[in-house]
Parts: structure tokens; sequence; C-alpha cells
């Protein structure tokens, strides 16, 4: 089935998403990309003036992932304009609207207007897919920000979720010595049982100076002034985690420690296998619509 898709902002896997969209003969508006070079020159997709011109057209709005970076405006580095998020109010009722890491409290906002508002981010295939590129994409910044190599490094990574589980395999297959940082008693048996070193986030302060490379993933901070004062002086920390992030990174860099806060990595290191595995997780999305409707 073929559908009316505007493509909101976002970074360069909205602009690579939008093409994919229009390689599929979709119809595919833009807003808020017109400092793209790739959406000027390609004159299959329709530049809209204005954001109400692109929302009376579409069926379906693709807003960014992330959403928003301040919770007032949504994400257009490739625009000079705000769009603010109020102005999504002012839509008529009855679109579908897609973004990723939307707060809830903006998800109840938008739900008002829309049938419905679904977070990209918190669809399992999407989050699981995007972990390959976080992964490879943290590779890149720890060879990029030390002057040793990852075989024989001693990296931790605190937290073995989703994406924990694969930054820790990736470096693995390095053959860095990897040790996982976890709370539950069963993520510790878990770390065990993948064949990684193990060690308990509650009782790790004084081995923290044993690391080379220590990666966090916990979405709250873990790393304070406390723990940081047991980090060796050349240690690479790298926090994976939105904000507030798990490292006080203003603690760590007050220190003299080397911090990366390396956000949005799939958009960064892969754009274009991210705008797929996004296509492919709207397009689901779709299909569970009509077979409802059916």
């Amino acid at each position: 089935m073929k559908y009316k898709f505007l493509v909101l902002g976002g970074d360069l896997r909205s602009v690579r998403l939008a093409q994919m969209l229009s390689d599929d003969e979709q119809k595919v508006f833009s807003f808020g990309q017109e400092r793209s070079d790739e959406i000027i020159d390609d004159d299959r997709i329709e530049r809209c003036n204005s954001l109400k011109a692109g929302l009376d057209k579409a069926q379906i709005i693709v807003a960014p992932v992330p959403f928003s970076n301040n919770g007032e405006s949504i994400n257009t580095p490739f625009s000079d304009e705000k769009i603010r998020i109020e102005d999504l109010l002012k839509t008529n009722k009855g679109k579908l609207l897609v973004g990723g890491n939307i707060s809830e409290e903006i998800r109840k906002k938008l739900s008002e207007k829309y049938v419905d508002v679904i977070d990209l981010m918190k669809r399992d295939e999407l989050a699981i897919l995007n972990t390959i590129a976080t992964a490879e994409g943290t590779m890149e910044v720890a060879i990029s920000n030390t002057d040793k190599i990852i075989q024989g490094s001693k990296v931790l990574i605190l937290g073995f979720g989703r994406v924990g589980k694969i930054v820790a395999s990736k470096f693995s297959r390095l053959s860095a010595i990897v040790t996982c940082a976890a709370r539950k008693i069963s993520d510790l048996a878990w770390i065990q049982a993948y064949g990684f070193r193990s060690l308990d986030i509650n009782d790790m302060l004084y081995d923290l100076k044993d690391f080379d490379i220590i990666i966090n993933t916990v979405p709250q901070t873990i790393i304070n002034e406390r723990e940081l004062k047991h980090m060796n002086s050349d240690v690479l920390l790298i926090d994976l985690a939105s904000a507030p992030g798990g490292i006080d990174s203003k603690a760590a860099v007050n220190m003299g420690l080397k911090f990366v806060w390396a956000l949005a990595l799939p958009g960064k290191v892969a754009p274009s296998s991210s705008a797929k595995f996004i296509k492919e997780t709207i397009y689901n999305i779709l299909e569970e619509r009509s077979k409802k409707v059916e």
C-alpha cells in the first residue's frame, strides 16, 4: 500500500529515510531539511514551504530520532528554522506520528491530536538492530581517543542490557579483556555465562583503577566524583546514555580525565543502515495497523 509521508527535520538518518521511502515509490514531503544537499537535489521529494503545508498533505508524520534535544522544538540539524512541538499540535486530527525517544509528557500532548503517537525506539526490532551501530560507533570512539590498541586493553562496561551485551561482544572480538558490571544477580550470572568477567556495580569502587576504558550504558548517574577518584589518570570514559548520563561529566573534565559523551551514534556512524532499520520498523507498524482494520 502507498502512503503520504512527511519527514520532519532529523539528522542524516531522516534524510536517507526520505530517500528510501521515495525509492519505494511512496509520496514523500520534506520540511526542516532545507540545508541538506541530498534533499535539495532529489526532485522526487516535495519540499514544503511551511509546516502546515506538510501536515495538511501527509497521512504519516515521521519525526526525528531523537525527537527533541530541549523539550520545546524537534531536532532539526539541517534547518535554520525551529519547529516547535506546540506547532505540531495544530494539525488536523487523525494522522499517525512516529519518532524516537519521545518523552512521556510530550507523547501525551501529541496523542490528543494524532490517532497514534509511536516511539520507534520502544519497538524491539529497531532497538535491537540499533545496538549494532551503537557498538560499532563506540569502538570507533575508543580507537580514536586512546593511544593504545584495543587488544589486551582492560575494558569495563557498565550495564548489561541490549547495548551492553553487544558492546561487550564487539570489544571481546577485538581481544580486549572485557568486564561487565551489573546490579542484578541474574545479570551477573548471564555475564559469566557469556564468558565475560563480572563486577557488582554496588561494590566496584576499588576495582575501577584496573581499567583502560570504561563505557557506561546505564541511564542514570552511577559514576560520581567518588568513583572518578579511584580511576587511572589516563582512563578513557565513554558515556552512551542520554542526559543526564551515567557519568558525572563535569567532575570528570574538572579532574582532567578524558571523557566522551557519545550520543546518537547510529546517526553519525551508520545513517544509511539506521535509516533502513527505521523504514522497516515503520512498515511493520503500518502492516500491524492494517491487520487490525481488517
